[in-house]
């Protein structure tokens, strides 16, 4: 299992730290110092089944400056946004298999 995360992050903090009291193995990585490449984002999008404006952190204060709400971005346009400016990938994100479980998650309900 992988965990995408940001260590300053509690939802972050809290989901490994409850993924590790399962007993479950997690290969950590912080994107913030270890950021994304753009096709590695998209096999993440992929995954997850999502489009990235799902995947946007709304409260991510690039968010408000980029003015995202109001802008129509191409999907290719808010990736490299979000390659540039990790803050705005809502997280952490969790790869198990194939598969890519993002934001706030039961851990409980992982296998």
């Amino acid at each position: 299992m992988k965990v995408f995360h940001k260590p300053t992050c509690i939802t972050c903090k809290k989901t490994i730290s409850e993924i590790e009291r399962m007993g479950k193995d997690i290969e950590k990585r912080d994107f913030f110092k270890d950021p994304f490449s753009e096709v590695e984002f998209k096999k993440i999008l992929k995954m997850a089944g999502k489009k990235p404006s799902e995947l946007l952190r709304k409260r991510d204060k690039m968010y408000k400056e980029l003015n995202l709400e109001k802008s129509k971005k191409t999907d290719t346009q808010l990736i490299k946004l979000m390659i540039k400016y990790p803050g705005l990938i809502l997280r952490p994100i969790i790869i198990i298999k194939n598969k890519a479980i993002v934001g706030k998650v039961d851990v409980k309900n992982l296998k």
